[in-house]
């Protein structure tokens, strides 16, 4: 208690000493403004209130200084002070801002706001280009709170979240703070250099924010929060919203601020809502507040996303820049909610940085050396926005926390509580750990293994592993797995395991190697789960899993060897023995159907196999190439940014050789390229385009055909591209050349939008197309129309397609349910 006391007093210590200008800045009746921009004049430096309205203005040098106060909805106050170099305390009360449509002609008929709207519109990319490329300091900080979390989910202890929980089950479970060195060039190149980072509870930690994820510019037609967002002055910006002149206020300036109210025409769009201040004559931003909803950017545990841009005119430039922003949000799901805040400040402009050639790269994030090692002297000097009392009560006490939870008494203690077996753990596994020495031990469920198929009747799975993590963040690992099985019909146990380490966080070298016996699909995409096909065999009479047992051992290799490029290679011996059905026990009769066999080439000839025992060694190769693949450099890792910009290939060869008969040997060419396109307010368009080519395949094996991902069970799982939903599941396997094309676009309610009623339910329209070419065949096509988005409330997990399949000469259509979690 007396060090947490003692810490306290030198926080406050500390915060004085570095005070050199700060106050409280209130409104005319007294309640502090959070988040108004305070700055010199000549804009050398600057700062902003925190949420309790305290502001901290470090000024280097003596002198006089005129301070500038700004906050929108406020007028713009101005304050001459001497600075003597001493601690000075001004607090400030600022008075609402009158607005008047005195000062704006308005015409018999005619919307003033429409006419300011096209004004900016038709300025947007002028003003846009104005911003193009730039280096500027950044400071972010954010902030997640929860409330009411339960004590477990799905039977597993949440715990208190790193010390942030409280005993009401509240608190904060994030805060952080970066102070970096940002430069911008459109359209996308983007680097940050963070200079200093702060975790609280993490004196080790690196911060997760992001200013390019944060930097969200309203002179672009959209803004992607996850969905593609419109601004309220894109260029078709009148297809979604109406606008509404509040009025109008002078600056300090002399610029005339536009007050406009921006209502999206129907509610369910991808739209904001709220007030845009627009600088008559240069048709520029001078401040935002608008807001979206969970429902618009598609996360429905979201209620809202509140963005607040502040602007400022810099004489230098020339133009209103923004200085600050804030981006408040509140979630709530399965009962219990929360509330953050991410808040940018920029600083520092230099709108002629004079990019090269060498400027910009893949990498768009770096770490200074010791950026998470800075003190509180450090944080206190350079810190533009001031710690709440909530923030510096939650560093503190999560220090003392972190401080106590890293030594190893308290470790096994923990250890010890939750090491003990209980009942749950036969439902959701147990698993054993040494948090001291970053090792664990786990069993699965047994109960969660339990399955049912008619080549083994019901069996049972466990999975066995040991891991021991390695690395400051325990980023890296190497494990040994085991599986272990047994059908009770087919009497028959099978072992099956291995090794596997991954060395480092950066190239992310793997080595893995096993082997033992295992049952495994034919079709090697394992296009049915075994859940799915319990389903349909207990409940339908529907026995789709096809299997054959495999004895085997392997070993394999993956590392990117350059940005961009990684590499996969393998080597295996198998022996494959099929498999015939062993049970025809029927849960529910259907009189129409019965089971298949376990041959899908002879499916009603229950006595034969579809190939004879054989072995074969086999290696496979596989170059994946992301093509201006950028990344993050953290001083633990490298982390892949996914961009849509460029498509993904992959190379791939596969040879079978050495074979018990030599008609077993092949060799396969294949190559695949996917996408996927952000289309602005249109939506979003995926494609994947994938073929291969067989030599001295006639004889092969069903094993090393070319599968495809097929689906008979009018159930869709994840993402449709790549898949046939109404494809049997073995009739187009083939051992020649084949190529397939799948391409989806999701409109995101740019088409059901626009429909009366409909448009209230936020459903998407999805089209698809599917078609597979092979030689000596009939090309075999899919086309799909589907609703996305379905479900009640915040849960919509569930998407419908009508399908309709076209295969020589003759056409079925059907519907499929699809889950998506």
């Amino acid at each position: 208690m007396l060090k947490k006391l003692l810490s306290l007093i030198l926080f406050f210590a500390v915060f004085q000493v570095h005070s050199q200008i700060s106050g409280l800045v209130k409104d005319e009746n007294g309640t502090p403004l959070p988040y108004v921009n305070i700055y010199t004049e000549s804009g050398s430096t600057g700062t902003t209130t925190n949420e309790e309205g305290i502001y901290e203005l470090k000024i280097n040098q003596e002198g006089t200084y005129t301070l500038v106060y700004q906050f929108l909805g406020y007028k713009t106050q101005r304050k001459r002070v001497e600075f003597i170099g001493s601690p000075l305390k001004i607090d400030i009360s600022l008075i609402p801002e009158s607005t008047t449509l005195d000062e704006v002609s308005v015409n018999s008929g005619e919307n003033p706001a429409n006419r300011i709207i096209r004004n900016v519109i038709e300025n947007r990319q002028a003003n846009s280009e104005k911003l193009e490329s730039f280096t500027a300091d950044f400071y972010s900080r954010g902030l997640w709170r929860i409330k009411n979390a339960p004590e477990k989910i799905l039977g597993q202890d949440v715990g208190d979240l790193g010390g942030g929980l409280d005993s009401t089950r509240s608190g904060i479970v994030y805060l952080s703070e970066t102070i970096s060195k940002i430069a911008y060039q459109k359209p996308d190149d983007f680097k940050e250099k963070i200079i200093a980072s702060k975790v609280s509870g993490d004196d080790n930690g690196f911060s997760l924010n992001s200013a390019q994820e944060a930097y969200f510019s309203f002179y672009e037609n959209t803004l992607d929060i996850n969905s593609e967002i419109i601004s309220p002055i894109a260029d078709y910006a009148f297809n979604y919203y109406r606008y509404n002149l509040e009025g109008s206020f002078f600056d300090d300036k002399g610029k005339m601020i536009n007050k406009i109210m921006v209502t999206p025409k129907r509610e369910n769009d991808r739209v904001f809502s709220g007030y845009i201040y627009i600088v008559e004559d240069l048709w520029q931003i001078y401040g935002i507040e608008l807001t979206t909803t969970g429902q618009a950017v598609q996360v429905p545990p979201i209620e809202e996303l509140i963005f607040k841009q502040n602007y400022k005119y810099s004489e230098e430039n020339d133009r209103y820049i923004q200085i600050s922003q804030s981006v408040d949000f509140s979630f709530k799901i399965f009962g219990f909610g929360g509330d953050g805040r991410f808040t940018a400040v920029y600083s520092n402009y230099n709108f002629n940085p004079n990019f090269d050639r060498g400027t910009f790269g893949p990498e768009i994030l770096s770490f200074a050396s010791e950026a998470n090692k800075k003190d509180s002297l450090y944080w206190e000097e350079v810190r533009p926005v001031p710690l709440t009392t909530e923030e510096i009560r939650d560093y503190i006490r999560k220090d003392s926390i972190q401080q106590v939870r890293n030594t190893k008494k308290y470790q096994d203690s923990v250890d010890a509580a939750n090491n003990k077996f209980e009942l749950t753990d036969i439902l959701f596994g147990y698993t054993y750990r040494n948090s001291w020495k970053d090792r664990s031990f786990s069993i699965s469920a047994p109960i969660t293994g339990v399955a049912f198929n008619t080549v083994q009747g019901w069996n049972i799975d466990l999975d066995v592993d040991y891991t021991q993590r390695t690395g400051d963040d325990q980023e890296n690992y190497w494990k040994f797995y085991s599986n272990l099985n047994y059908g009770f019909s087919e009497e028959r146990f099978r072992l099956s395991g291995g090794f596997e380490k991954k060395f480092n966080n950066f190239t992310r070298p793997y080595l893995r190697i096993e082997g033992g016996i295992a049952a495994e699909q034919i079709n090697n995409r394992e296009p049915i789960s075994t859940i799915l096909n319990d389903i349909t065999t207990i409940f339908f009479e529907r026995n789709y899993l096809k299997l054959y047992e495999k004895s085997y051992a392997s070993i394999g290799y993956g590392q990117e060897v350059l940005n961009g490029l990684r590499l996969f290679g393998k080597f295996s011996w198998e022996n494959r023995q099929a498999l015939i059905n062993h049970t025809d026990h029927v849960f529910v009769e259907w009189g129409d159907r019965t089971y298949t066999s376990n041959n899908p080439l002879e499916p009603q000839n229950f006595g034969s196999l579809p190939f004879e025992e054989h072995s074969l060694a086999k290696f496979g190769f596989v170059a994946d190439i992301t093509f201006g693949q950028k990344y993050m450099s953290y001083p633990n890792g490298r982390y892949r940014v996914y961009e849509s910009k460029f498509p993904n290939l992959k190379l791939g060869l596969e040879k079978g050789f050495g074979g018990s008969d030599e008609k077993y040997n092949f060799d396969q060419f294949k190559a695949e390229i996917s996408q996927t396109l952000g289309l602005g307010n249109k939506g979003e368009f995926r494609y994947l385009i994938n073929g291969g080519i067989f030599s001295n395949a006639e004889d092969i094996s069903l094993v090393d055909y070319r599968h495809f991902d097929a689906n008979q069970t009018r159930i869709g799982f994840g993402s449709y591209v790549g898949k046939f939903n109404l494809m049997p599941y073995y009739s187009f396997s083939t051992n020649q050349n084949y190529a397939e094309l799948h391409a989806e676009h999701d409109f995101q309610g740019w088409v059901l939008g626009k429909l009366p009623l409909i448009n209230k339910l936020n459903f998407n329209l999805i089209l698809g197309a599917h078609r597979l070419t092979s030689e000596g065949r009939n090309p075999y096509s899919e086309y799909s129309i589907g609703i996305d988005n379905l479900g009640f409330g915040k849960y919509r997990i569930l998407r419908l397609d009508y399908v309709v399949s076209e295969f020589g000469g003759e056409r079925e259509g059907a519907f499929i349910f699809g889950l998506k979690f």
